[in-house]
């Protein structure tokens, strides 16, 4: 009986190595099969390693070594921006970025979306060279009922009261355009640009040159500033508009008619008698 017993588990345990065996060559050839695919796959489209998001990153993070990977990316899709071993994310010895829009995992990181090593995700990082930030008061009218972003561009139109006796001059309120494409940078005290909420801003932030917010301050000073939407893809450049109320009821300026003067006659009374006389006489000033 032990000796058929032993048997049994003899021929168990050499089924049992018989389909391990199998198995670790079908594990093998499935390892193999894929491997030669992938090798047809990569030698068949150019790729390139460039630098991905390991994790989703939002607004003002510091990117770590961690955070990013060296990636195959196809050559024909690589995006204007990238950074690779040739332009390194983190440069060895240089301070760590931060992003500057939320970047997705697997996501790969350009330029455009991450500050200069060492640099905050401020205000400051989205001004240009030459910009200054300056701030304009709106309302639920003028700030076109909270659909303002960060990133959008706008008009911006002065309205005010002037007073003149020309009658080629504007009289009355007036709306003039005085800027046309102003970047805004920050809404209130937010300048993420997914944020899908609409909120009434009491304050916007732009960018403009020196002479830009100089203008802009004498016009929010003297008058009431309101705000109008640029599409996302509009490049056209807004001509000069001007209305007061006259040019808005459609009403012209007339021309006073000089009327003809009128010859004028001077006379002196005489008595003659009786009978007065009314005769014609120079006129004098």
């Amino acid at each position: 009986m032990r000796i058929v017993f032993g048997l049994v588990l003899i021929a168990g345990l050499a089924l049992a190595g018989f389909a391990v065996y199998m198995a670790q060559n079908y594990i093998g050839a499935y390892q193999t099969a894929l491997e030669q695919e992938r090798n047809k796959t990569t030698s068949s489209v150019p790729v390139q390693g460039i630098y991905v998001a390991t994790r989703a990153l939002d607004y003002g993070e510091i990117i770590t070594d961690e955070d990013i990977a060296l990636m195959p990316w196809p050559k024909q899709t690589l995006p204007d921006d990238f950074f690779d071993t040739a332009n390194p994310l983190n440069a060895e010895g240089a301070e760590l970025r931060v992003t500057l829009r939320p970047i997705e995992k697997n996501e790969a990181i350009m330029a455009s979306k991450v500050s200069e090593p060492g640099a905050d995700a401020g205000l400051t990082s989205r001004l240009e060279r030459g910009q200054r930030a300056f701030a304009i008061k709106v309302d639920v009218a003028t700030g076109v009922s909270g659909f303002l972003r960060p990133t959008d561009r706008v008009d911006v139109y002065w309205t005010g009261r002037v007073r003149s006796n020309d009658p080629n001059m504007p009289n009355g309120e007036v709306t003039k355009l005085i800027e046309t494409g102003v970047k805004l940078i920050a809404i209130d005290q937010t300048s993420e640009t997914d944020n899908a909420q609409t909120t009434i801003a009491r304050t916007v932030t732009v960018a403009a040159s020196p002479q830009q917010v100089a203008s802009l301050a004498q016009a929010q000073s003297t008058g009431r500033l309101s705000l109008s939407l640029m599409g996302r893809n509009d490049d056209t450049v807004a001509e000069v508009i001007e209305v007061d109320q006259r040019a808005l009821l459609g009403i012209t300026a007339t021309k006073e008619v000089e009327k003809p003067r009128s010859i004028q006659v001077c006379t002196i009374r005489t008595r003659r008698g009786g009978e007065v006389v009314d005769m014609p006489i120079p006129c004098t000033n």
